[in-house]
């Protein structure tokens, strides 16, 4: 089945079509026809971690597929032609994923202030501004902004990734098995606080996860990768549940 935006006016973000993409496990990962609108929001099940980490890859252009394409607004990866290029089409995407570093000894101020400057002892005033939007947005008060990263729970340094994931405005936001540090009282409101902001900045965004709980909280279509076809199919319901 392919899945594709139901709104047919809406921009094409992101295309895969006949996708494979050998990564050292058993089978390789697999996407037979994948479309998502500039205005959908879904959740991805079936991808666990290492293949997930493939999928961010390969979307954003950082790996090319062994077969088949993939296009970001109309355009192939295939057709990136150096790391300036890819930096370019890097930048219409923003991921929140536990792979991206944050720098323990500074303050949340401080690591929301370094995709604009190297200068962040202090930042500049209208930098820390910046800084201090991005906080408020993730859910970051007042009195934790000149709290170090080191001294914060599971779920503040998730949002601080979050903040630094907004940041260059992304047309994309990826969602990488972000519910898997959450205790599980929090995946269902910070899953629907996560859509509401893709939402309010009217972008794409792929979930990429194993938990229906927070696919259904953060994404208004689940959707359901077989690893052996590769097909996708629309998720009409479950009686079972899979924590990432």
């Amino acid at each position: 089945m392919t899945f594709s935006s139901a709104n047919p006016g809406a921009a094409v973000a992101v295309e895969f079509s006949s996708v494979s993409k050998q990564y050292g496990a058993l089978r390789p990962l697999r996407i037979e026809a994948l479309s998502l609108a500039a205005d959908d929001r879904i959740a991805l099940v079936g991808l666990d971690r290492p293949a997930a980490e493939v999928f961010v890859n390969l979307v954003t252009g950082a790996s090319l597929p062994d077969a088949g394409t993939i296009r970001v607004f109309g355009r192939s990866t295939l057709e990136i032609v150096d790391s300036s290029d890819w930096l370019s089409t890097l930048d219409r995407f923003g991921i929140l994923s536990d792979r991206a570093p944050l720098m323990d000894s500074l303050t949340i101020v401080q690591n929301l202030a370094m995709p604009f400057t190297l200068e962040i002892e202090p930042p500049p005033a209208d930098i820390r501004e910046q800084a201090i939007r991005l906080a408020a947005e993730a859910g970051l008060g007042p009195a934790t902004w000149e709290q170090r990263i080191g001294e914060l729970d599971a779920l503040a340094r998730l949002r601080v990734r979050l903040a630094r994931a907004l940041a260059l405005n992304p047309s994309i936001i990826l969602f990488e098995h972000t519910s898997a540090t959450l205790p599980r009282s929090a995946v269902t409101p910070f899953g629907r606080e996560l859509l509401a902001i893709v939402e309010a900045r009217e972008a794409a965004a792929i979930a990429l996860t194993m938990d229906q709980e927070f696919a259904g909280a953060i994404a208004t279509k689940t959707l359901t990768l077989d690893a052996a076809s590769g097909r996708v199919a629309e998720t009409r319901s479950s009686k079972f549940r899979f924590w990432s």
